[in-house]
C-alpha cells in the first residue's frame, strides 16, 4: 500500500476504505493530503470561494443533568449562577443578532427536567411571529431529553417542534459517535446508536442537519474513523447532513482535562475527513477551537466553509478558550488565503460575495 496511488484512485473517484484511512493517517505526508483535499473541494466548488455565515448562539439553560466531564459550561439547579432564559432576555439577543447581520439562531442548552416540549414550541413560535430568522437550534441529545421528560417519542419532538418553526438541528452531542469513548467522557448522554437515529428520524421529517465530531479527548484514529464510516453510512441512506464539521477537545476547567490535540493533526483528520466523506458537500473548518491562522490553513486542507464569526459562544469559552472574530476579519481572513469571502445561509446559499 502506497499513499501516491491510493490517493490518485481516490481522486478518480474510488471510494477510500477503512484500511486506506489509517494507513494514510499513519503514513502520508501532510501537506499531500492537504493538496489532494483542496483538488476533491475545487472540484465540488470552483471559484475558490470560502463560504461564512452570520449566526448568534443563545443558550436558552445552563442547569445540565448531563455532567459530561469534558464540559466546564453546566450547572446544578441550586447553584447561583443556574439560569433559564426569559423572553425578554431572548428577544434582545435577537434583536442585536439581526442588527449584526445574523440569519440564523443557534439556540442550544442543558438537559434541563423543568424544560418540556412545551417550552420549546412556545419559544419557536415565539421567535417566528416576530423574526425572519432561521432556528438551527437543539442537539439529538436535546430531542432525547426534551421526549423522555415530555412522555413522547423522539419523532413526536421533532414533528411538533418543526410544525413550531424548528428549521434545522446542528450536530451537536455527538463527540465521538463511539461508545467506549463516549461511556467515559459523557456516561450519561445518548449513546451512538440513538444520535444516530434520530438524526435519521429528523431526515425523514424533512428536517437538514449537520454532523460533528468532538476529537482529541480520550478517542484514538480508530474511535473517530467508526464515527465517519456511521455518518457517512448515513448520508448515504438520507442525503441529510449539510455539512462535517470536525474541532478539537479543549480541557480547560472540566473534569476530564488533558492536553489539546497538535493543529497539525487536526488539519490531517480534516483533509482525511474531505477525502473519506464523499457524500458530503461541506466540510467546516474550525477556527474557534484552533484559532484564526489555522483556521485559514484549513482552507488549504479541504474546508469550503469556515462557519460562524460567533456573536455568541459560551461553552468553549467556559474551557477558557476565546477566539472571536468580526465580519471585516473574517473577510480579510478568507482574502489573505487568496480565496474569494462569501456569507451565506443555514442552507449554503450565498447571501453576499465579497470579490
Amino acid at each position: 500500500m502506497k499513499t501516491p496511488e491510493i490517493i490518485q484512485e481516490i481522486l478518480v473517484g474510488k471510494r477510500m476504505t477503512e484500511e486506506e484511512f489509517l494507513f494514510l493517517f499513519h503514513e502520508a505526508d501532510v501537506l499531500e493530503l492537504g493538496h489532494a483535499a483542496t483538488l476533491v473541494r475545487d472540484r465540488r466548488f470552483p471559484g475558490d470561494v470560502i463560504t461564512f455565515v452570520i449566526d448568534r448562539n443563545i443558550n436558552y439553560t445552563n442547569i445540565c443533568s448531563c455532567r459530561c466531564r469534558f464540559c466546564a459550561f453546566y450547572r446544578e439547579e441550586e447553584d447561583p449562577d443556574a439560569y433559564v432564559i426569559d423572553q425578554a432576555q431572548l428577544f434582545q439577543k435577537i434583536e442585536e443578532a439581526l442588527e449584526l447581520e445574523a440569519t440564523q439562531l443557534m439556540i442550544q442548552g442543558g438537559l434541563n427536567p423543568d424544560l418540556k416540549v412545551e417550552f420549546f414550541e412556545d419559544m419557536f413560535r415565539a421567535i417566528k411571529q416576530r423574526y425572519d430568522i432561521t432556528i438551527h437550534s437543539l442537539t439529538a441529545p436535546e430531542i432525547a431529553y426534551i421526549a423522555r421528560v415530555s412522555d413522547l417519542t423522539t419523532r413526536e419532538v421533532l414533528q411538533r417542534l418543526a410544525e413550531a418553526g424548528l428549521d434545522s438541528l446542528p450536530g451537536g452531542g455527538a463527540e465521538v459517535l463511539h461508545d467506549e469513548v463516549r461511556s467515559y467522557i459523557s456516561p450519561n448522554k445518548i449513546k451512538s446508536l440513538e444520535w444516530l437515529r434520530i438524526m435519521e428520524e429528523a431526515h425523514d421529517l424533512g428536517l437538514k442537519t449537520t454532523a460533528t465530531m468532538m476529537m482529541g479527548s480520550v478517542d484514538q484514529v480508530e474511535h473517530r474513523l467508526a464515527h465517519l464510516q456511521e455518518i457517512r453510512k448515513l448520508q448515504d441512506r438520507t442525503g441529510g447532513f449539510r455539512a462535517f464539521i470536525m474541532w478539537t477537545y479543549q480541557p480547560g476547567n472540566n473534569q476530564l482535562m488533558g492536553s489539546r490535540v497538535s493543529s497539525l493533526e487536526y488539519l490531517r483528520m480534516l483533509a482525511l475527513a474531505r477525502l473519506y466523506l464523499d457524500n458530503f458537500e461541506h466540510i467546516q473548518g474550525s477556527w474557534v477551537t484552533q484559532g484564526k491562522q489555522v483556521g485559514q490553513l484549513s482552507m488549504f486542507f479541504g474546508a469550503d466553509d469556515l462557519g460562524s464569526i460567533m456573536i455568541e459562544e459560551n461553552v468553549v469559552r467556559a474551557a477558557g478558550l476565546a477566539y472571536r472574530m468580526q465580519k471585516g476579519e473574517m473577510i480579510n481572513l478568507i482574502r489573505q488565503a487568496g480565496k474569494v469571502p462569501a456569507r451565506r445561509d443555514t442552507a449554503y446559499n450565498i447571501l453576499e460575495l465579497f470579490d
